[in-house]
């Protein structure tokens, strides 16, 4: 009965570090690199790029069960808006793209190591460097895949790549402002991005 009653607190605590494990929580800081993304000029039909650029972004996970984590997601891109078309004046039209997301991650065999997927809704913001002129918001969604290499209890490297969709919702004006009137009229649907990206992560 000693022996039991001296055991019972290392049981409960060897429970609660398994529980805290397999619930774990984590914050995670990225850097990587996006491209891709391309919409028509309504004006002259020719096609609008957004230029490929680094990028970096902040995750927190929280733990809901063995396998998945619900997930506050944000990512940043400086980058310009480039087109053949464009006057002198008017072309690389510089941008800064946030995204706002909130969605989920799901590992394949145990929450903080090995594959897992992931997903998103949220918000995209695009802000451009001039001033004077407006910055425009759209709904968007993100989906990818990432490896987690676990080399310590509290302590990963993640790899990811994540697909970027943003809802234009055929916008034929954008980046307006003041005197300078608007800067491009567009004509789509939705802008698509990918991203590759290697963070640090913390779990606790």
């Amino acid at each position: 009965m000693l022996a039991a009653l001296m055991a019972a607190p290392m049981t409960h605590a060897q429970a609660q570090t398994a529980s805290s494990a397999t619930y774990a929580s984590s914050v995670t800081v990225y850097g990587g690199d996006r491209f891709g993304g391309g919409v028509t000029d309504s004006t002259t039909n020719s096609t609008i790029n957004l230029a490929n650029g680094s990028s970096f972004a902040l995750a927190v996970d929280i733990g809901l069960d063995s396998n998945t984590q619900l997930e506050l997601f944000y990512s940043q891109q400086n980058t310009a808006l480039t087109s053949g078309a464009f006057s002198s004046q008017a072309n690389n039209i510089g941008l800064t793209l946030h995204n706002y997301q909130i969605g989920g991650t799901n590992f394949i065999e145990e929450l903080g190591r090995g594959l897992y997927v992931m997903g998103g809704l949220g918000a995209t913001t695009a802000k451009p460097e001039r001033g004077g002129l407006n910055s425009e918001t759209f709904f968007s969604g993100n989906l990818g895949v990432g490896w987690m290499v676990r080399l310590g209890p509290h302590v990963g490297l993640r790899f990811e790549g994540r697909g970027y969709g943003i809802l234009l919702n055929n916008h034929s004006s954008l980046f307006c402002g003041g005197t300078a009137g608007c800067t491009v009229a567009i004509r789509g649907n939705g802008l698509f991005q990918g991203e590759v990206l290697a963070g640090l992560a913390v779990r606790f």
